[in-house]
């Protein structure tokens, strides 16, 4: 592995019983790259991301993230996670704490810090996300953006050298979508590493170094996003960009891919 591999899969399987969801999976994430990972429902993109910090113990294969071995049996995972940031498709607050400290909580209880660093550190990140002025708030009184928001401000709060995005404006209104694109647009600008499973075209193309199509388990396509998104090499990637860009298309064609349905919830 080279020094500028933040992110190295080797040979990545994953099963779920009878159900092989990876089927061997290689990719690399280097420092300070957005990579976008698209591809139908089914297709493994959310079970990629979950083994990258083994949220999933992979089947079969190594992850390796900041020159650690994930995958290694003497690996010490909750350390090597404190340099991972994530942020799922539902936010994951705690209802019975206040925004402000929802972002200190995890800082004092697992990176040790005293309490006026920990809400520094919370309101910092508070207002890089643009959230500052609902510190005293409760979740429940924010909206699914603002949430989603503090979800990141909270991954943020962790210092990570790498953040992990899986779906995360699936479940926005769409007039909120905006916003949180926007929080992520201003990451990469800033040089974050960002692995980001996503079905925003618009930020895959505008923001991604690099785009991973995926389809039943394996990586059909990846190249630059004007490549991948605008000029497709392979059939597969040719036909779900069209659905996703066109959704009329799924009206006419009147059947899903097949992956579409095999593998439910995977993703």
């Amino acid at each position: 592995m080279t020094a500028t591999h933040a992110v190295e899969i080797r040979d990545l399987h994953k099963s779920f019983g009878e159900l092989e969801v990876l089927k061997g999976v290689d990719f690399t994430v280097d420092e300070g790259q957005v990579v976008c990972v698209i591809g139908p429902s089914g297709s493994g993109k959310s079970t990629l991301l979950r083994c990258v910090n083994l949220l999933e113990q992979p089947t079969r294969g190594t992850v390796i993230v900041g020159g650690v071995e994930l995958t290694d049996p003497d690996c010490d995972l909750d350390a090597a996670r404190r340099g991972l940031g994530m942020v799922f498709q539902s936010f994951n607050l705690f209802p019975h704490m206040t925004v402000l400290q929802n972002v200190m909580i995890a800082q004092r209880r697992v990176l040790g810090r005293g309490k006026a660093e920990a809400e520094r550190v919370a309101r910092e990140n508070l207002e890089k996300v643009g959230v500052a002025a609902k510190c005293d708030d409760y979740p429940s009184q924010l909206s699914g953006g603002q949430q989603q928001r503090v979800a990141i401000a909270r991954a943020l709060a962790m210092d990570p050298g790498l953040m992990l995005f899986d779906e995360p404006t699936s479940a926005l209104d769409p007039e909120l979508v905006g916003d949180v694109l926007a929080v992520m647009r201003a990451l990469a600008d800033d040089g974050m590493t960002m692995l980001v499973v996503t079905h925003e075209m618009s930020f895959a193309r505008e923001v991604a170094d690099r785009v991973v199509f995926m389809d039943g388990g394996v990586i059909v396509e990846e190249g630059p996003p004007e490549q991948v998104i605008g000029k497709p090499r392979h059939a597969r990637t040719r036909s779900f960009l069209s659905r996703v860009l066109d959704p009329g298309h799924v009206e006419r064609e009147g059947q899903a891919a097949p992956s579409d349905e095999a593998h439910g919830a995977t993703g």
